[in-house]
């Protein structure tokens, strides 16, 4: 188990996205958190990852991003996976476009435990194999068992 294991399951996992562009992969992310939690809006999702985008990219290089942000009356973090058709330009400092995200939503007043769900997404995105077996994978349960099984 790991600090990911609590955030994903198989029905927060979207792959074969048709999004093209940045705004319409942060849309399908917000729809995807919007079913997943009862008490926040798409637009209130949106409009977090807006605002933290703004700050900088969360582009991380080699085809990967996190996109992540504070809401406003969540009461635990959770997360989603979104593997897109076509690599979408996300202002990555290898200038490389993206295709896998893995967007992290967490309480307003985070407190460490952000830090830590942050560092281990990094990290196994980091990862070249397993990194290779999520975009590999066709299957959202399987890529649900990467996230949750990945070991440090």
């Amino acid at each position: 188990m790991n600090v990911l294991t609590p955030l994903f399951t198989a029905d927060c996992i979207a792959l074969n996205s048709p999004a093209k562009n940045k705004s319409e992969v942060f849309t399908a992310a917000a729809a995807l958190f919007a079913n997943q939690l009862n008490t926040v809006s798409a637009d209130s999702v949106l409009s977090f990852l807006n605002a933290r985008e703004q700050l900088g990219s969360t582009g991380l290089g080699a085809g990967v991003a996190i996109p992540h942000g504070r809401v406003k009356g969540l009461k635990h973090p959770c997360a989603a996976f979104i593997k897109v058709a076509t690599p979408i330009e996300f202002a990555a400092p290898d200038q490389l476009p993206v295709n896998i995200l893995v967007f992290l939503l967490v309480p307003e007043k985070a407190t460490q435990e952000h830090l830590e769900i942050l560092s281990a997404i990094a990290q196994l995105l980091s990862d070249p194999i397993a990194r290779a077996a999520l975009e590999n994978e066709i299957d959202p349960e399987k890529v649900c068992q990467i996230l949750r099984q990945w070991k440090t």
